[in-house]
């Protein structure tokens, strides 16, 4: 099962990526951690990719698409979670064209909604673990009292610089402007099914496993 999670910074799309990894083991493929991984292989694709990176230039779609074609020739896991790819309209057509040739198809193109000062409120207030990831809110989820993560018993907790207002209605912005009309994109094709994204965590993966499960 391919599926692809929309929703713009901070709806939680890398939470709810974790849980389908765990719980189906499935591959989460985000476009940086896949570059990272790209840049130390050694392989013929990754040295593209070091090279590219070491003179400070923009790595193309070609290179992103080459890198998603390697993994799915990997066979790895029970399918794969897109993350962060794709952001426009020529990358959701690279995507469709590369998944038809490798005989793959998308399942699911889940877009978790959300209100947006609502979502400007809870991200505000995030912070995270920074040994393990686990997401803190002030309002909602704080740290422990003991000071200790309840995941992995870290002790050191870090905010984004940019998870302040302006930086988050800068990156809503940008993400309207070009990765919304994916929203249309793939409900025209029948693939979008849309769940409430600001619900409780749990009440997220309930919706997300109603899609996946139909």
């Amino acid at each position: 099962m391919n599926i692809i999670l929309l929703g713009p910074p901070g709806a939680g799309k890398g939470t709810q990526a974790r849980h389908l990894v765990e719980t189906r083991g499935m591959v989460q493929l985000s476009t940086g951690d896949m570059l990272r991984e790209a840049k130390d292989s050694g392989t013929e694709m990754g040295n593209i990719v070091a090279e590219v990176m070491a003179k400070g230039q923009l790595v193309t779609d070609e290179i992103v698409i080459g890198l998603i074609r390697e993994k799915l020739e990997s066979k790895e896991g029970s399918g794969f979670i897109f993350d962060g790819f794709p952001r426009t309209l020529a990358q959701a057509d690279a995507l469709g064209e590369l998944l038809a040739a490798e005989g793959e198809a998308l399942d699911a193109v889940i877009e978790m909604e959300v209100d947006d000062d609502a979502l400007v409120a809870r991200i505000t207030a995030r912070s995270t673990c920074g040994t393990c990831g686990e997401v803190y809110n002030d309002n909602t989820k704080p740290i422990p009292a003991d000071g200790h993560c309840v995941k992995c018993g870290g002790t050191e907790f870090k905010r984004r610089a940019d998870d302040n207002e302006e930086s988050l209605r800068t990156r809503l912005m940008e993400y309207y402007k070009k990765t919304s009309p994916l929203i249309g994109y793939y409900y025209a094709k029948g693939d979008l099914s849309k769940i409430d994204g600001l619900a409780p965590i749990q009440e997220v993966q309930s919706s997300i496993a109603g899609v996946l499960d139909k």
